[in-house]
């Protein structure tokens, strides 16, 4: 096993205050190999690849990517589902760019997350929120997969939580997704009745119903009236403009 820390403390302390400094050197290298667990060259270079200005969240995504892979191709659903996650963490426009290139990472599987999960043993917080993360993500589709399940245990086990501690964390968010679907069924009817069409019309009909509608009641078309009337129809445009961004994503419009 070779340890980088201790060589390059070696070889740096060789170079200040020769072989008493590279004992010196050595012995703090060979501490400091084993805080970080770093039993080669690999493992350094690991390391030194997490040094982004997402910090933890980019984990938070390595891991959410890897998850979204792990049961064959990638749903839409947990691609929406990561996104949730970059909405809930607040981050900004690059920050998202950086979340998304983790995420495609995480996809790739070339990461050795056992290291970088074993240094947050001690970050209860940051456990518990990377872990949620994960099981919001895993139940994006329906529910957790035996394949997403058994990975969770197994980060879970590296962050030193119990089986029973993984489970509890499950609680209370079966139900959080029944909510969210049953909002998200609710916001779909909604955008069909204001654009005056069926879950069953086609692309055409959907982009022609939306077009019409949008033509007849755009805030231009208000120019020098009541400013009541102005509000109202700039009101109307945006719903038309929510309701057909909804209406593309469920139905795969171009």
């Amino acid at each position: 096993m070779i340890w980088p820390a201790t060589w390059l403390g070696a070889l740096a302390g060789f170079a200040l205050a020769s072989v008493p400094g590279a004992l010196l050197g050595g012995l703090l290298g060979r501490l400091l190999d084993s805080r970080l667990r770093l039993p080669d060259w690999p493992a350094l270079l690991n390391l030194l690849r997490w040094r982004s200005p997402l910090g933890v969240d980019e984990l938070r995504f390595v891991l959410l990517g890897r998850l979204a892979r792990s049961t064959g191709r990638v749903q839409p659903a947990q691609i929406r589902q990561a996104r949730d996650e970059m909405r809930r963490l607040g981050l900004d426009p690059r920050a998202q760019r950086l979340a998304e290139a983790a995420f495609n990472r995480g996809r790739d599987g070339a990461d050795d997350l056992r290291g970088r999960l074993g240094r947050l043993r001690n970050q209860r917080g940051e456990a518990q929120s990377l872990l949620l993360s994960c099981w919001r993500l895993a139940g994006a589709t329906g529910g957790a997969s035996a394949a997403q399940r058994e990975l969770i245990m197994r980060w879970g086990d590296w962050l030193g939580w119990s089986v029973a501690e993984l489970e509890a964390l499950t609680i209370g968010l079966g139900s959080l997704r029944g909510r969210r679907a049953q909002a998200a069924d609710t916001a779909y009817q909604a955008a069909l009745n204001l654009l005056g069409v069926s879950a069953d019309s086609d692309p055409a009909t959907i982009k022609q119903a939306y077009r019409r509608l949008l033509s007849r009641h755009h805030p231009d078309k208000q120019a020098g009236a009541d400013p009541e009337l102005v509000r109202r129809a700039t009101e109307m445009t945006r719903n038309l403009h929510s309701a057909y961004a909804l209406l593309r994503e469920r139905h795969g419009l171009r």
